[in-house]
């Protein structure tokens, strides 16, 4: 390893990174715009009162929420305890971690508009028709209903039941420079004042947000702008031709197979997955990695199973599995 190759891996690396991490500013500001004009809790109650189209719904409101689906619990267990159908919470569950601001601003910044554009319609497509199945199935009913109800506290923490530890650091952050105006330092909250709702409280809420938001993304990229770099200059492209480039049959279901034990990040992956198809992975192969392993990976099923019955986990991870695959034809086809 010579001095020369360290010097064109920190050259990637500040590329690659900087790159990303303004595509993300950008990115997590638009979502705490989005999060604090376009409340959730609106978005839950309607679903209740039209409920032939829940599964659009619920799948729209996965874009409007930047994190994994492990991270989507909190909403889906009020979704839940509110009566939500099934279906819809279906589609919420799958579109939330692979439809989001985030994943889709950092497949474009990553592979392109296009790519980002078929990618977006393609999972957003899958999530909402794999709600209106459900819907349509026994496994309407293979939703846990009893669970605990979350107990009033000032600020926004998750429910008793199941507490996220990316959830806990987004809604503390935020609620860090609020909780002198709304909780006066007693276990009581004061009342809300007439300016809580004005224009520039919601605005200085939403820069809280993105910037917790951003702070709590920005260690992945750097480590996956690191692990890209590192392997475009040291990773044979024989090695990565060999066992997922487009001659290989099997390159598609085996990345979407495999791609369930990992926890795979999207900040880590996207730079990853650029610097193998530059060595030879196929399109195909790694858009079917990253959907199996955004959507449905070990630690998320897990905690989806807090919600679901075991036989909705199986339809969960199945309905992943099954996007990953048509996902990775369906691009190994069109580029």
């Amino acid at each position: 390893m010579s001095e020369n190759n360290w010097a064109m891996a920190l050259q990637e690396f500040i590329y690659i990174g900087g790159w990303l991490l303004l595509i993300i500013a950008a990115v997590s500001v638009l979502t705490g715009v989005v999060r604090h004009y376009v409340p959730q809790e609106k978005l839950q109650s309607k679903l209740q009162q039209h409920e032939s189209r829940g599964p659009i719904i619920g799948g729209l409101m996965g874009i409007l929420t930047p994190f994994c689906s492990a991270a989507m619990i909190p909403v889906m267990i009020g979704m839940v305890q509110m009566g939500v159908a099934t279906g819809t919470v279906f589609s919420f569950l799958i579109s939330a971690p692979l439809t989001n601001f985030v994943v889709v601003g950092l497949i474009m910044a990553t592979f392109g508009l296009k790519i980002a554009a078929i990618y977006f319609a393609l999972t957003l497509s899958c999530a909402i028709a794999a709600g209106y199945i459900i819907g349509c199935t026994s496994l309407k009913h293979a939703v846990k209903r009893d669970l605990v109800e979350p107990e009033p506290s000032c600020g926004n923490a998750a429910p008793a039941s199941v507490k996220d530890h990316e959830v806990e650091f987004i809604m503390e952050e935020e609620d860090k420079a609020l909780a002198v105006d709304n909780c006066s330092g007693a276990a009581t909250c004061a009342a809300p004042t007439a300016d809580a709702d004005s224009h520039k409280e919601k605005l200085k809420r939403a820069m809280r947000f993105a910037w917790a938001l951003f702070k709590k993304i920005t260690p992945y990229v750097l480590i996956g702008a690191a692990i890209s770099a590192l392997s475009a200059v040291f990773l044979p492209a024989d090695i990565v031709e060999k066992y997922v480039g487009n001659d290989n049959w099997f390159a598609i279901p085996v990345a979407a197979v495999i791609s369930v034990p990992l926890y795979l990040r999207i900040e880590m992956a996207l730079p990853l997955l650029d610097v193998l198809i530059g060595k030879g992975m196929g399109m195909g192969a790694a858009m079917a990695l990253l959907i199996g392993g955004t959507g449905a990976s070990l630690p998320e099923i897990a905690i989806v199973s807090t919600v679901l019955k075991p036989r909705a986990v199986v339809a969960f991870v199945t309905i992943v599995l099954a996007m990953a695959i048509f996902g990775g034809v369906l691009f190994s086809l069109i580029l």
